[in-house]
């Protein structure tokens, strides 16, 4: 594999492309000015302006938001599994029907493993542009958003018509529903019934992992942070590793199924036999199937690397109480 081959699966922070009409509320007042980022796989965006950055199947995806201070991400959800962890900022992240069941305030490199079936969003609540990055179970997404239904009708107020085929129509822009294609339809009321509420003391301890946390106990290996064994047990299709410093390994190590590289913190050299690169924070990088390979930090000071690859396992946790 050739530095040039390789450097084709590298998506540097500074070279990612947004997309602003990504979803149902890009012009609800309050939502209209975040960014929409697919970096591996099809995501899960409504607008064809969406640009992949790697199309290459993972069993998983890479994606990412990005927002001014105050600007939010509407209630939403995923049939498949759902995690982020925070790269730029201070965010809230809440949940519920209504948004009001209960929320957590996430730092820069804490991680959220949000169970299906509840309605989530979040909003930048620091005092500048925020990143967080989000990794999404399956190749397909999940097939999609579903949208809490005051989304909707709001959304239609401004011009956004989500179809049933998934695809999002822009009033603006003079588009209407095709022939034939009816509008998304609302989440009947006997289906919102069955959708959990748990409070924020339910769901912090087996959900959220924190960065500060997390680097004391990978002072001598990674950690674990989401798989069958990890401080979040749970088996939503991939497993997330946190690589420090001080648990970084020079033996060559590989997988049978690509695996993805975000460098959090510090530089990172990540060596194969042909070639190296170095990792910024921001950057992201898919590691070939079966290729031997090392991740070192580059230089002095604090360095962090989350690590994800695919298992093969269903959806994820499901919230049951």
């Amino acid at each position: 594999m050739t530095p040039q081959d390789m450097e084709a699966r590298i998506v540097r922070y500074g070279d990612l492309q947004p997309c602003k009409t990504a979803f149902i509320d890009a012009h609800t007042p309050g939502s209209d000015q975040k960014e929409n980022f697919t970096i591996i796989g099809g995501g899960v965006s409504e607008s064809p302006d969406q640009h992949v950055h790697i199309a290459i199947p993972h069993g998983f995806n890479i994606g990412a938001a990005g927002q001014p201070p105050k600007c939010r991400n509407s209630l939403h959800d995923h049939h498949t599994a759902e995690v982020f962890f925070v790269l730029k900022g201070r965010w809230r992240f809440f949940w519920g029907r209504w948004g009001d069941a209960g929320e957590v305030t996430l730092e820069e490199g804490d991680i959220f493993n949000i169970p299906t079936a509840i309605f989530r969003g979040f909003e930048n609540i620091g005092t500048d542009y925020g990143m967080i990055m989000a990794i999404l179970g399956g190749d397909d997404a999940g097939g999609g958003v579903m949208w809490a239904p005051q989304v909707i009708e709001d959304a239609a107020g401004h011009g956004l018509v989500l179809g049933e085929n998934g695809k999002l129509y822009d009033g603006k822009k003079g588009q209407t529903l095709p022939d034939g294609v009816k509008p998304m339809p609302l989440m009947s009321a006997a289906e919102l019934a069955k959708r959990p509420e748990p409070t924020t003391a339910e769901v912090l301890p087996n959900h959220v992992a924190r960065y500060l946390d997390m680097m004391a106990l990978a002072d001598k290996k990674p950690v674990k942070v989401i798989g069958e064994t990890g401080l979040l047990r749970d088996k939503p299709g991939f497993e997330v590793d946190l690589i420090t410093r001080s648990s970084a390994s020079e033996t060559m190590h590989q997988h049978d199924k690509p695996s993805v590289l975000m460098a959090m913190r510090g530089h990172w050299r990540v060596n194969w036999d042909g070639g190296s690169a170095t990792l910024a924070p921001g950057d992201t990088m898919s590691v070939p199937e079966n290729l031997p390979h090392n991740a070192l930090p580059s230089m002095s000071g604090e360095a962090s690397l989350y690590h994800v690859v695919a298992t093969g396992d269903p959806a994820g946790l499901t919230w049951t109480g």
